[in-house]
C-alpha cells in the first residue's frame, strides 16, 4: 500500500494598504534625509574657507611668463574655488595673456591650480613696426612686446591677417632658393591685389606676381639660375640686382645698379 505524500503549500498574505503607505512613507523620508545630507555636504564644501584657491603653479614654455606676472593678470579673473572653478573660463583668462598660445588647466585638491603654459615662439614681424605683432611657428598672429623677442633677426612678413599661414609657408619655401646667389629675403608681402612681392637683404625688391606657390617659385628659379649671367654680360654680379620684375611670360624686367640700361631684355630659359 502506497502512502501520498502532500507537498505543503504557502499561502501569501496581503500586506494590508496602511502598512504599504507607510514603508513607502519611510522610504520617502529616508531619502529626503539622504538628499538633505548631501546638499548640506555640498554647502559646507562650497562654503569652507579650506576649498579656496590658494596657490597657482605654473610649469611648461615660461620664457616670457612667470607665477609673479601670471597672478597679477589671471587671479582677479578667477571666480570660484576648487569645486565651482570653471576651467574653461579660467583657460581662457591664462590665454589672453601675452606671450601665451595655449594653457591646459587641472584642479589640484584641496586649493590648487596648475597650469602648464605654451607660449608663442615667434618666427616673423607682421606688418608695421607700430602694429605690434608677430608670426609664430603655425602660422598664427599674436600681439606680444616686440622688445622681448630678437626682432632683428626676423623677417617681416605683410598681407590679409586670415593669410598669415599662407605668407609664412611661401616665405620658407622661397627662403633657400635666394640661398645660392647670397641672397637672404628680409620680407615678404602679399598685396590687397593678391601680388606677391619680396625685399631682400640690401633692398633689392623683387615682383613675384601673382599665383599659388608652385607658380611663384616656377618664376623664382628662372631668375636664380640665370641671373649672373645676365648681370655678367653689363660686367656686374648678381648681387648688383636693384630690382626684378618677374610678371613676365617666359623672363623677367632687370634693373643693376650703375648700368645705365634701366631694364632688361626678358630672359628665356
Amino acid at each position: 500500500m502506497q502512502r501520498r505524500m502532500h507537498t505543503p503549500q504557502t499561502i501569501p498574505l496581503e500586506v494590508p494598504w496602511d502598512a504599504k503607505w507607510m514603508n513607502a512613507l519611510a522610504n520617502l523620508l529616508l531619502l529626503g534625509f539622504f538628499a538633505m545630507a548631501v546638499g548640506a555636504a555640498l554647502w559646507w564644501a562650497l562654503r569652507h574657507p579650506s576649498f579656496s584657491l590658494q596657490r597657482i603653479t605654473v610649469d611648461g614654455d615660461v620664457a616670457h611668463s612667470n607665477e609673479v606676472t601670471l597672478r597679477a593678470n589671471v587671479a582677479p579673473r578667477l571666480q570660484g574655488n576648487f569645486f565651482t572653478m570653471d576651467l574653461a573660463q579660467a583657460r581662457a583668462s591664462f590665454e589672453a595673456v601675452p606671450w601665451v598660445r595655449r594653457a591646459v588647466v587641472r584642479r589640484e585638491f584641496p586649493n590648487r591650480l596648475r597650469v602648464t603654459l605654451e607660449e608663442h615662439q615667434p618666427v616673423a614681424v607682421w606688418g608695421l613696426e607700430s602694429d605690434g605683432r608677430m608670426v609664430n611657428q603655425q602660422g598664427e598672429l599674436f600681439e606680444a612686446n616686440v622688445m622681448e623677442a630678437d626682432v632683428e633677426r626676423m623677417p617681416r612678413l605683410m598681407g590679409p591677417d586670415a593669410q598669415s599661414a599662407e605668407v609664412l609657408g611661401l616665405y620658407r619655401l622661397l627662403t633657400p632658393m635666394f640661398t645660392p646667389l647670397n641672397f637672404e629675403l628680409s620680407s615678404l608681402e602679399l598685396t590687397a591685389r593678391g601680388s606677391w612681392r619680396a625685399q631682400l637683404e640690401g633692398g633689392s625688391v623683387v615682383e613675384l606676381g601673382r599665383g599659388q606657390a608652385v607658380q611663384v617659385q616656377e618664376r623664382v628659379l628662372r631668375l636664380t639660375q640665370t641671373l649672373t649671367q645676365v648681370a655678367s654680360r653689363y660686367g656686374r654680379r648678381a648681387s648688383a640686382m636693384e630690382s626684378a620684375d618677374l610678371r613676365h611670360d617666359n623672363g623677367y624686367a632687370l634693373r643693376l645698379r650703375g648700368v645705365s640700361t634701366l631694364e632688361a631684355q626678358p630672359v628665356k630659359r
